[in-house]
């Protein structure tokens, strides 16, 4: 079995760090007190979990099914790295308003807003189903590497929300100037069209 663990993990790595709707809602919380920072980011991740079962699931079935379907979703996902890295290139330096937080009410209400901020977005699902299938082996069984990969990829943001927030107010103040954002987001979009070329050239 051979994984392509060098593109996937930098592709990875660079999907974690771009801030979404979830960083938005944990840092707010964090901000707030760090109980309730990691109460957001574990119903961010449970969101996460409930994705990677799905695409590991998904995926596997496809590939045993239609072999051939996993070229197609790599072609998918080419386009989709392309398409992620020219927005995030379009949108630097924006700042995005994200999902108002309010004082938490209770653990459960904050765990749950995490939960849906995840599951109901549909960027965190076509990032496993079109990430995943760029490092497979289509000539390995689909299960056990789809499987490895998802759980990559959760403890991967598991782990950036373990940074994030006991430094919440550092990062909040680094991405709240203009021209570092611009600069950071930047880098963000280049290296995912940089990998979407060399994805589909290689």
């Amino acid at each position: 079995m051979h994984i392509a663990w060098g593109s996937f993990l930098l592709a990875l790595l660079v999907i974690v760090l771009v801030p979404g709707p979830d960083f938005v809602l944990v840092t707010r919380n964090a901000a707030n007190g760090a109980r309730w920072g990691w109460l957001a980011a574990a119903g961010v991740t449970s969101g996460l979990l409930l994705h990677a079962m799905a695409a590991t699931a998904g995926l596997s079935a496809l590939v045993v099914t239609v072999p051939a379907a996993l070229l197609v979703v790599k072609v998918i996902g080419v386009a989709y790295l392309a398409w992620m890295g020219l927005q995030i290139l379009r949108k630097s330096g924006v700042v995005s308003a994200g999902p108002e937080v309010d004082l938490p009410r209770s653990g459960g209400a904050v765990f749950l807003r995490g939960l849906l901020t995840d599951v109901l977005n549909p960027k965190v699902m076509l990032t496993f189903l079109t990430l995943l299938p760029q490092a497979m082996d289509p000539a390995a069984e689909p299960v056990t590497q789809a499987a490895l990969l998802s759980g990559v990829a959760v403890s991967a943001f598991a782990a950036w929300w373990l940074a994030v927030v006991p430094s919440v107010r550092w990062l909040s103040a680094f991405l709240a100037d203009p021209r570092r954002r611009k600069a950071f987001e930047r880098c963000c979009g280049g290296a995912l069209l940089a990998m979407a070329t060399a994805i589909a050239v290689g």
